[in-house]
């Protein structure tokens, strides 16, 4: 059964959004492979990727509209990973989870403790911001 909350996001979730290429990262692969299968089950097109060598040959190989920095991340990969994401494609939107503080490189920073809901929320405020075609 699908959660009340994905079941009513799912509905009004734009055509850009279901559209959107997101690659998701934590250094968990049970964590992973969790959160990934929530956000496929919220209609969105994930790809995930484990540790920073996985993320960072993601980023070499394919173009992302969103990269999503999980908690398992260390904050160092938190720190770095972003800039690595606008470099190699500038319109790619990041939002980290477990985040204190302000980088100018990360779009939104959200504490995932908020709940699914928040964190669906961030992920179509910020896909809603990239350019049609980028």
């Amino acid at each position: 059964m699908v959660p009340p909350d994905v079941a009513t996001f799912k509905v009004t979730m734009s055509k850009t959004s279901q559209n959107s290429k997101i690659l998701y990262c934590e250094n968990d692969p049970e964590v992973l492979a969790s959160e990934a299968a929530k956000l496929k089950k919220a209609g969105y097109a994930v790809m995930p990727a484990a540790g920073r060598k996985e993320i960072e040959a993601a980023l070499v190989h394919e173009r992302f509209d969103l990269m999503i920095l999980g908690h398992t991340l260390t904050r160092n990969d938190r720190h770095h990973l972003p800039y690595m994401a606008k470099k190699s494609h500038g319109a790619t939107r990041v939002l980290v989870l477990h985040a204190s503080g302000h980088h100018h490189a990360v779009d939104k920073s959200l504490d995932s403790r908020q709940g699914e809901k928040a964190v669906l929320d961030a992920i179509a405020e910020l896909l809603a911001l990239v350019p049609v075609g980028a």
